[in-house]
Parts: structure tokens; C-alpha cells; sequence
């Protein structure tokens, strides 16, 4: 313990005015984490100066070679000096931090990285020359002519060569080729109007493209249903449901997928506040909230979600990277994302994702043993008549009857029958194992588990009736008080009244303790400090708490789950096609409680490929 601090000095330290490279370098270090970075401050830039088609060029990762050629406005000579100035841009002018509608706004982009790398910046404007300046390590050049049709060229070479420390903290060149791909991708979602191409040029060469996107045309929704289609597949948009909401001058679009169209981790969630990319927690804490009722705690959903609002309620100057942002009425924003998302997955009904239709058939196809047969090399009925006769010489009449394709007796299904068919479950046909019911629709077949279904529909009605009147308290003999810090009481109690509306009523009891009066009632006995806890935990993390409410949902399925009907019960007729009915009325009957589909559907032209019919 008699070790001497590493901050402590024997001598007085002296202030010192850090060189204007040091500076920069220091700044590269917040703004350019990776070459990723650097491409997305490019790409920015571009779409600033309206760019509608921007191509970026990469070798070795990003480390050796960066090129963002764009169509934009472009720069005359005296720009490309000023443009290489730390905090000098052509989007603010300083008078209005909060006033941004542009990507950009710090000037701290292109110095930085002509501080780390061999930056080069060939530009011309319309009706001007074209004009290229070269910066190395910081050391500027002296602008020179060039040639060039239209907008900029920006090529960044041997990057952190001026600070090799740096390097060694650089992932792999796929994994950063990877996240130049992931930048891009988020950069055209954000604007489907203009085409993105995306080059690996390691090697030498013309290279390979690893990414098109094509501007697209129409409204904004057609306009980002085709960009989505060509990034995330169509395997996304088919099982997608379109989110349009407003609140008090707040805007939601986008789209989000259906919970059997979950994912394993958090890869495709994307978060859009006025146009720019982000990673906010608040956003990302709002998407979880609403997909809580109808996802495990280990499927995540899918989404490509856009928030608009004007510029003063939205502080986007919080990092240099500028991937957060802070809300001024966070309330607002959260509250929105829950509402909209909710209430589009309630409008979806019974549907549920064509995935679970495509998994079913892979599993069903056989493994090929033979060359497949094709309809016109199939022996004639003729044929397979006389073999047949000819194979059976001890009772060819036997045979005879056999080969015989006699026509199915009369059994056309009453007018009842045939409007069920045409229902989106279809009519029940039959219940296999007294687990799985069989339905046929007007274009093939469904097939429900029973016990899933019964469990959603019954939690849903929980629920409903839980909505219809507060929840039911039980009053503590003894008041549970819990010590806070003064902070983290007021901020319980400024919750207090949704609080009591779950059942939980709390009071303050002096300085930062609060006294817990009431629980739910139908939690039973109840951790009520912990709890108390876990909700003010939330509230600093997401601005709003769903501890209770997720712990009375949770109450909810389990006795859904035991009043449901149970797997094993053979079920009639009229029951089956009350259950379907039931689902296609009921929201969110596509999925268990936990994620898990209800039901499958499969077309009959995948059936009839199953047998080789087509």
C-alpha cells in the first residue's frame, strides 16, 4: 500500500497549449473509431451536398483504402482548403445547436481523418473548375487542378498511419468489412431515394460489388417497402407490418415483423430519428416493451423504424458520433413506439409469419434417392392396368378391380361446410394425436395446436378483463418501508398514480424512503423492495417501468396456460371450428404467449410439390 498514485507528481504539472495535430489527432480518436467510421461521416457528407448516387469503394477492410465518389453539389477551389478546417461546415451557422436538418454540423469529419491518414478530396461544383487537395499526418498541400465531371471524390488511404496504436485495435478486415457493410445498409434505409454501391477492391482490380441498392420510386412506403426488400430480403417485407402513428407532433413509420418472424439477437433492429441512424437506448428499450407480450426473453423482434419530430424537441449533439440523441419529452417518444407497434401487431389478427410455413415443408421434404419422375414419363393408366392384371395370374378379377379407378362416392360438403372453407382457418377436418387440428381453406390446409391457441385466447380475455376495471390490491399489515436515494424516490413517485392503477401503491415516508402501502393482489406474496427496486432501475434506463405490469401479465399466462385446453383432449367437430373462429377474431392468435406460432399454414401447390405433382 505504500505505492505512490500514477497521478500524483512530485512536481507542479504546467499547462501547456496542445500543436494544432495533436488536436486533431485527439478529435480522430472520438469521431473515427474504425474505417467504418469514417465511411459513414463520408456517406453523410454526400447526402448533404444531394447526392443521388453515391458509390464507395474499400480495400483490406477500410485500412488501406477508402473512396466515396457522390454526384452532389460539389466544392470550388476555395472550399477545399476551409473544408479541411476543424469546426468549419456549410450546414449551421453556430446561432441554433438544436436547428439541424442536416447529417453533419460539427467540421470535425475530414480533418480528423486527414490527421489519422492520407486523406485526398478531388471536387468540382457546377459552372466551376474541378479542384483536388491532399492532407498527410495533418500536413496540408496546396490546392491543385484536377479532372472531374460532377460532385466529389473523397479517398482516404493507409488509415491511422499517423497513429499506429491505433491499427492494433482494428478487428479483422472481413469483421470491419462487415461493418462498412452494416453502415451502408442503415444509410440507404434512411434514404431509399438514392442508389448506394458498395465495392471491395482488395486485390486489385475492378473488385467485386458486395452491395446495390438502387434509388428507388414511389412514396415514402413503397419507396422504403423495396429498399427494405432488396437489404433485409423478402423474407422481411412478406412478414412485415406497416407502423404510421402520430403523437402531439411526434411521427412513427416504418415497418416491423410479425413475432414468429423474431430473430436470436438484435441484428435487425433499426432505429431512425429525423433521417440519421441511431442506437438509443430509450428507442431500443420501446421496441423490447412492445413486443414483451408475445416474445420470449430470448427471440428478439425485426424492425426498420423511423421517428420524425422537429429538430428543438431532439438533441442529436450528445456524441460526436453522433449515434444518440436525447429527447425532451422522452415520455412522449417511448409512449409512441409502444402504442403504434402494439396496436399494429393487435391489427394483424391471427396471422402469423410465412417462415413458419417454409420451415414446415423442409421439414417434411424427403431426402432425393432417385431422379425425379416427371408427369410425361409416367407409364399411361392403360399401362399400369394390364401390369397389374398380368402380375396377379392366381385372380386377375382381383387385379382388374384393383387397377380400377372407380370415381369417389357422392360426399359434396353442405353450404355451411363450404363457407367455413372460405374462412382465412378454414372448416376442421380432423384432430390428429388430440393435439393438432386439421383445417382445410379455400387454397389448402391449416394445421393448429390446439393447446398454444386455447392459451393465447384465454390470456387475451385475462387481459381484457384485467383492462376493464384497476387491478385488485391486497392493503400490507405491516407497510414496507424501503430506503432510496432522494433521486430515485422522487422519481418513483412521480409515477405514483400509474403505480396504484397496477395495484402498487406507494407514499413517501420522509428524506429518500418510501413506504409501500399495497401490491397486486394477484401477485400473492410479492418481493415488494426488490420489486420497488427493479421499477426504479427501469425508470432511469427507459424513462417508464414495466415491472409490474409484466409481472401480472406473467400471472395471467400461467393461468391461461392452466385453464387452457390441454394437449390429449379430443375435441368435436363444432368445438375445432369454434376454436378457429376464436383465433381469427382474437389479435395476436398467430403466436403463443411465448413467440411460438399457433398454427401453420401450407398452401396446396407446396403440398402438390412435396409429392412431385407439379
Amino acid at each position: 500500500m505504500n505505492a505512490t498514485s500514477p497521478n500524483m507528481h512530485t512536481e507542479r504539472p504546467v499547462i501547456r497549449q496542445l500543436d494544432e495535430a495533436a488536436i486533431n489527432r485527439i478529435a480522430a480518436g472520438e469521431v473515427v473509431e474504425r474505417p467504418a467510421s469514417a465511411v459513414k461521416e463520408l456517406v453523410e457528407n454526400a447526402l448533404d451536398a444531394g447526392a443521388r448516387r453515391i458509390d464507395v469503394a474499400y480495400a483490406d477492410g477500410g485500412k488501406t483504402l477508402i473512396r466515396v465518389s457522390d454526384d452532389g453539389c460539389g466544392m470550388t477551389a476555395d472550399d477545399l482548403p476551409l473544408a479541411l478546417a476543424r469546426h468549419a461546415t456549410s450546414k449551421i451557422d453556430g446561432s441554433d445547436l438544436l436547428d439541424i436538418h442536416s447529417f453533419g454540423f460539427r467540421g470535425e469529419a475530414l480533418p480528423s481523418l486527414g490527421s489519422v491518414g492520407r486523406l485526398t478530396i478531388t471536387s468540382r461544383m457546377s459552372g466551376a473548375e474541378a479542384a483536388q487537395i491532399a492532407v498527410s499526418g495533418g500536413r496540408m498541400e496546396a490546392v491543385r487542378p484536377a479532372a472531374l465531371g460532377r460532385g466529389t471524390v473523397v479517398e482516404l488511404r493507409d488509415l491511422f498511419f499517423a497513429t499506429p496504436a491505433r491499427l492494433k485495435f482494428l478487428r479483422t478486415d472481413r469483421a470491419e468489412a462487415q461493418a462498412i457493410a452494416d453502415v451502408i445498409r442503415r444509410l440507404a434505409m434512411a434514404e431509399p431515394y438514392v442508389s448506394f454501391t458498395l465495392r471491395d477492391l482488395s486485390g486489385g482490380g475492378e473488385g467485386r460489388v458486395t452491395l446495390r441498392a438502387d434509388g428507388c420510386q414511389g412514396d415514402l412506403f413503397d419507396a422504403l417497402f423495396a429498399r427494405l426488400s432488396t437489404l433485409l430480403g423478402a423474407e422481411f417485407t412478406e412478414n412485415a407490418i406497416r407502423i404510421d402513428a402520430e403523437r402531439e407532433g411526434m411521427r412513427l413509420a416504418g415497418y416491423a415483423a410479425l413475432p414468429t418472424y423474431s430473430r436470436g439477437a438484435a441484428v435487425e433492429q433499426f432505429l431512425f430519428v429525423n433521417g440519421r441512424p441511431v442506437r438509443d437506448k430509450l428507442l431500443i428499450g420501446a421496441l423490447r416493451a412492445a413486443y414483451s407480450d408475445v416474445l420470449s426473453r430470448d427471440r428478439h423482434p425485426a424492425a426498420a423504424l423511423f421517428l420524425t419530430c422537429p429538430p428543438e424537441r431532439v438533441d442529436v449533439n450528445v456524441h460526436p458520433a453522433k449515434a444518440e440523441v436525447r429527447f425532451r419529452e422522452p415520455g412522449i417518444a417511448r409512449g409512441l413506439v409502444v402504442s403504434a407497434l402494439r396496436h399494429a401487431l393487435a391489427g394483424a389478427g391471427h396471422r402469423a409469419s410465412s417462415t413458419v410455413a417454409g420451415a414446415t415443408l423442409g421439414a417434411f421434404r424427403p431426402e432425393p434417392t432417385e431422379p425425379r419422375i416427371y408427369q410425361m414419363d409416367r407409364p399411361s393408366q392403360a399401362t399400369l392396368h394390364r401390369a397389374a392384371v398380368f402380375q396377379a395370374p392366381l385372380a386377375p378379377e382381383l387385379a382388374e378391380a384393383s387397377a380400377r379407378f372407380e370415381p369417389a362416392p357422392d360426399a359434396d360438403p353442405g353450404p355451411e361446410d363450404q363457407a367455413l372453407a372460405h374462412r382465412p382457418l378454414g372448416a376442421a377436418r380432423a384432430q390428429v394425436h388430440e393435439n393438432y387440428i386439421i383445417a382445410q381453406t379455400e387454397t389448402g390446409m391449416v394445421i393448429v395446436d390446439q393447446h398454444a391457441a386455447h392459451e393465447r385466447l384465454v390470456y387475451e380475455r385475462l387481459k381484457r378483463l384485467r383492462d376493464a376495471a384497476p387491478v385488485p390490491a391486497q392493503a400490507l399489515l405491516i407497510p414496507e418501508i424501503v430506503d432510496l436515494r432522494p433521486a430515485d424516490a422522487a422519481l418513483l413517485l412521480d409515477h405514483a398514480d400509474t403505480l396504484a392503477g397496477l395495484g402498487l401503491v406507494v407514499e413517501p415516508f420522509g428524506g429518500g424512503a418510501i413506504a409501500i402501502r399495497e401490491t397486486p393482489a394477484i401477485l400473492g406474496e410479492v418481493d415488494a423492495r426488490g420489486l420497488v427496486r427493479d421499477i426504479v432501475d427501469e425508470l432511469h434506463d427507459e424513462g417508464a417501468s414495466r415491472s409490474v405490469q409484466s409481472r401480472i401479465d406473467a400471472v395471467l399466462s400461467r393461468m391461461a396456460c392452466h385453464g387452457s385446453v390441454r394437449s390429449g383432449r379430443r375435441m368435436r367437430v363444432e368445438e375445432m371450428n369454434a376454436l378457429l373462429r376464436e383465433m381469427e377474431a382474437t389479435p395476436l392468435s398467430g403466436q403463443c404467449n411465448h413467440g411460438r406460432p399457433t398454427y401453420v399454414e401450407l398452401k396446396l401447390a407446396d403440398i402438390e410439390r412435396l409429392f412431385g405433382r407439379t
